[in-house]
Formats: structure tokens, sequence, C-alpha cells
């Protein structure tokens, strides 16, 4: 028996990391009440079949969804709207790469990756090179010198507040 197993260091999330998360949960959850999306945080699994034939298992710090009953179990079948990575020590090579392939692969549309000791957010955007190889291409760098410029572009309804989002992370 032939078992290609991948064991990656995954300590648990310290408590700014958890408090980001809330916040964005919180800040969404309420702006997305009339709708069939919804937010989640960091306890929902996403599980795709990938173009190379395997079978790919993510959980990601937070996504918002509009298909909530496409799934099996506890796990999504289908690719949500937007993900939110926060980067932590150990996962930032896996949330930049692997992941970040996976969740073009899948075509996500919109990818934010937070850096917490930086206090800045990454914006990707979906977009197709020769019009149809998928590509993330960064929009914004969102900082507190540009703060206003904090948005989503797949929900340009939702306001999200940059302070409010950073709010009790030390």
């Amino acid at each position: 028996m032939n078992l290609d197993i991948k064991i990656t260091d995954m300590s648990g999330a310290t408590p700014n990391h958890s408090i980001f998360i809330t916040n964005f949960v919180a800040i969404v959850h309420g702006q997305l009440k009339d709708s069939t999306c919804r937010v989640f945080p960091d306890n929902v699994q996403y599980k795709w079949k990938l173009n190379d034939g395997s079978e790919k298992t993510v959980i990601p710090d937070a996504t918002i969804n509009c298909q909530v009953r496409k799934r099996r179990g506890n796990s999504f079948l289908n690719a949500p709207q937007f993900v939110m990575e926060v980067l932590s020590p150990s996962t930032e090579k896996y949330d930049r790469g692997e992941k970040m392939d996976i969740y073009c692969e899948e075509e996500i549309a919109e990818y934010w990756i937070a850096n917490l000791k930086l206090r800045q957010i990454e914006i990707y955007d979906l977009d197709y090179e020769n019009g149809t190889t998928p590509r993330y291409y960064l929009t914004d760098t969102v900082t507190d010198e540009n703060k206003e410029k904090l948005h989503l572009h797949q929900f340009p309804h939702i306001k999200i507040d940059f302070d409010e989002l950073f709010d009790g992370v030390e």
C-alpha cells in the first residue's frame, strides 16, 4: 500500500488571528442577512476535484458562499465567491502558494491575504490570460494610509471599515 500523505504544521491560531476573522464575519454577516449568500469563519471546509484528478480539502480563514446547499456532510463542494486568508509564519508559504493556486483553479473571483503584523490587506481579483487561463491579479494593497480603498469587489454593497476590521488586533 502506497500512501501519499503530506503533513503540514498548522499550529493553533493566535488570538489576533481569531479576532480579525471574527471582526470580518461580524461586519459582513449583517450585511448579507437578506441575501442567499452567507459568510463563514475558519471552521468550514471545501472539497474539490482538481484538474490533475486529485481531490483537495481546504479550510479557508473566511469565505462568502452563495450556494450554501451544495455540500456533502460538513464539506462544501462548490467554490465560494470570496476567500480570505490571514497570514501566520507557519501558513504564509502555503497561503501564497499552493492554496492560492487551488483557489485560482477553482475560479474563486476574489482572494484577500491579510497581514496582521503590517496591518495590510492584499486584494486579488481573478481574470483570464488569453481568455481561458484563470490568474490572480493584485488590484490593491490596503493599509492605514489608503484604508478608504478597502471594499469587496464581488460584493460592492458591503461596507467594511478598515479600523473596525483591525479592532482589538495588537
